[in-house]
């Protein structure tokens, strides 16, 4: 019985995906030491407060599921060739579109939750159109564009919220959507809701479109050989700008789940560096959406587990800020690498 080969590169990337981690934990760890705590303590603290019981792993479930959308949207980027890094501000605009309709109409049920996503999901497509536009059209860099519209969509739906929506006497907020827009709790004693099942089933409905799909044949194709995709009879350019609009619409629909799931109206601040986290989930899944889970697994479990760093450890939560740094760091100059070693000079990203 012959035993499949693995695709040529897959080893060199995955190894090189494997050792950035590593390399990434290894000097979290000598940071840890400089604090004068145990690198192992921290460690099994933050799996203490991540899966100590059934409300830690739920918590975690919480904060793993925006960083799996997110993902899933950086990965729809990546594998059209596109580097989507607004990301985090389509999912402001997404969850400031979903407070909006939430309290602003009074709906059935499922039409008032189905309204409130759909309208993020437009939202968050609607932000990143003109980046698109540019990128396509002008060859403007989109990794420089979606940046610049995270600081604008930041400040804009901060601007809306304190002086146009602000609830009267609170804080800076919205008002609260009507309980009809509430997505549904998977248990009662966490907000864990259905958004977990939806972004689990658009990670699988993703890996399913690139993988047997003619058109995720042609983005993927985009992505890694636009000149032979363009040979080929592909509108390179239409593709492109398709990719980064349904890449920011699954953005703005995690803003939404955010919303209508966990917080109930928008507010400052409301779900801070999900966005980025998903982009490194996608990453260091090396681009691939089923991958995106378990990344995402792990962030949300750091996101999660840190809560009991500062009760437990002489360590303080803001070490996990500086592990997720150095794994940026360290994926970053793998992705870099390899990019330096293509000698086809086709593909923009390797995925």
């Amino acid at each position: 019985m012959r035993i499949p080969a693995f695709p040529p590169g897959f080893v060199r990337t995955v190894g090189g995906q494997l050792l950035a981690f590593a390399i990434a934990l290894g000097l979290g760890a000598i940071i840890i030491l400089m604090t004068n705590e145990s690198p192992l303590r921290v460690f099994l603290t933050l799996m203490r407060g991540a899966f100590g019981d059934e409300e830690k792993i739920a918590g975690t479930l919480l904060q793993t599921t925006p960083i799996l959308i997110c993902g899933i949207a950086a990965c729809i980027a990546l594998r059209g060739g596109m580097f989507n890094i607004g990301i985090e501000g389509q999912l402001f605009m997404g969850g400031f579109a979903a407070a909006w309709v939430g309290f602003s109409f009074s709906l059935p049920p499922v039409v008032h939750i189905l309204l409130a996503l759909g309208v993020a999901v437009a939202a968050g497509a609607a932000w990143v159109a003109i980046p698109a536009f540019f990128r396509v059209r002008y060859g403007t860099n989109e990794v420089v564009s979606t940046i610049l519209a995270n600081y604008i969509a930041t400040l804009l739906t901060s601007y809306l919220t304190i002086f146009v929506f602000k609830r009267p006497g609170g804080w800076s907020e919205t008002p609260p959507i009507l309980p009809s827009a509430y997505l549904p709790e998977l248990f009662s004693f966490s907000r864990l809701n259905i958004g977990l099942l939806i972004g689990l089933a658009m990670a699988v409905a993703t890996f399913v479109f690139f993988r047997w799909t003619v058109t995720g044949y042609r983005v993927s194709m985009v992505g890694s050989a636009p000149k032979f995709a363009e040979y080929g009879g592909v509108n390179v350019r239409k593709t492109g700008f398709g990719v980064l609009l349904v890449s920011g619409a699954v953005g703005g629909l995690a803003g939404g789940v955010e919303t209508l799931g966990v917080h109930h109206r928008f507010m400052e601040g409301f779900a801070p560096g999900f966005g980025f986290d998903g982009v490194i989930a996608a990453l260091l899944a090396n681009g691939s959406p089923v991958g995106t889970i378990f990344t995402a697994l792990f962030f949300g479990a750091l996101r999660a587990g840190s809560l009991l760093l500062e009760v437990d450890t002489a360590a303080s939560r803001e070490i996990i800020t500086v592990i997720q740094a150095l794994i940026i760091l360290a994926v970053s100059a793998d992705l870099l690498m390899r990019r330096r070693g293509d000698r086809t000079g086709e593909r923009r990203w390797k995925f």
